[in-house]
């Protein structure tokens, strides 16, 4: 019952977010053949950024993903444009026993195809991605910042948002 209120929420919000000729929906496993077209498209346009291929191993793994209950945090929306994905925003839910809630979550990527940024594709996934968050109770959301100069201007442009702290990676 809760997941059908959530997904017509989500679906409201989705109408809501239509933004010029392009809009944003949850990244269903249906999609998967259009992200991978997306993935290389990236690779095509910004040969010496991405460092992997989209290859059979990696539709593998994230056809999987759908059905693995380690995902089932997870939250991804992608932008569409005439059956095309421009760009696509990828989080999940931080569960904590340090205050018993989970009103945390994690932004593990947002990209927009080169030939599409500046339209307001980035700012449309945030802005759906919030909402959906918010429908959830989540009150913050943690992101580590890509060092480029186009990332750091779209997170500094991040409303009600502050940069503080320091990311550290750590190989397990």
């Amino acid at each position: 019952m809760e997941s059908t209120r959530q997904i017509k929420l989500v679906m409201k919000r989705v109408r809501n977010n239509k933004m010029g000729d392009f809009k944003v929906i949850p990244f269903e496993e249906k999609h998967i053949d259009m992200v991978i077209d997306f993935e290389k498209e990236l690779r095509k346009q910004e040969p010496d950024t991405y460092f992997w291929e989209p290859d059979e191993e990696y539709k593998k793994a994230v056809v999987s993903s759908f059905s693995d209950p380690r995902f089932n945090t997870a939250i991804s929306f992608i932008a569409v444009r005439k059956d095309k994905v421009i760009g696509r925003i990828d989080s999940t839910l931080i569960a904590s026993r340090n205050d018993g809630a989970c009103c945390s979550a994690y932004l593990d990527w947002i990209c927009v195809l080169k030939n599409e940024r500046h339209n307001k594709v980035a700012q449309a996934l945030m802005k759906t991605l919030r909402e959906d968050l918010k429908s959830k109770n989540v009150s913050q959301l943690i992101a580590l910042m890509a060092s480029n100069g186009e990332a750091q201007r779209f997170y500094n442009s991040v409303e009600d948002a502050a940069i503080h702290d320091q990311g550290i990676w750590m190989n397990i």
